[in-house]
């Protein structure tokens, strides 16, 4: 297997997600009018690879499977949805509110090309798999040279 180049920038992207997310989860806390009912929340999300995918994992605990939608476009992966606060209940009935609901959208920049057909995507107790094959480079699969 060839050495893989490293790209400097990753950490600094890695981290500019990081940043980004805990000021947006911040923001929304203390977002005027929302609500319990409505507004935008972040579902944590793991992206990791293996050697012939880019793996994601999104935690969605009561998001009906039926509520989201998965788009990749040029190498970004875009994860919406939304979810139902439970009929009947308003702000008054609480005692206390730490769950998020509404929307929620997130997109992501995938690190390799990608495969737009075979994209597989599984839904298990409140865990959402996304399955993203690489696209193989042509030639990418190695050259055997017979040694002499």
């Amino acid at each position: 297997m060839p050495p893989t180049k490293r790209d400097p920038f990753r950490d600094l992207l890695f981290l500019q997600e990081r940043m980004s997310r805990i000021f947006d989860e911040a923001l929304l806390k203390y977002r005027a009018g929302g609500g319990i009912s409505g507004g935008t929340w972040y579902p944590p999300v793991d992206i990791y690879e293996s050697e012939e995918n880019i793996i994601m994992k999104a935690e969605l605990p009561g998001v009906s499977p039926e509520s989201v939608n998965i788009e990749v476009n040029d190498n970004m992966l875009s994860l919406k949805g939304e979810r139902k606060l439970e009929k009947g209940l308003i702000d008054e009935n609480y005692h206390r509110m730490e769950r998020f609901y509404g929307t929620f959208h997130r997109a992501f920049s995938l690190p390799y090309p990608v495969e737009g057909e075979g994209i597989k995507a599984s839904f298990r107790d409140g865990v959402l798999k996304i399955i993203i094959p690489k696209k193989r480079e042509p030639g990418s699969g190695g050259i055997k040279v017979k040694v002499s």
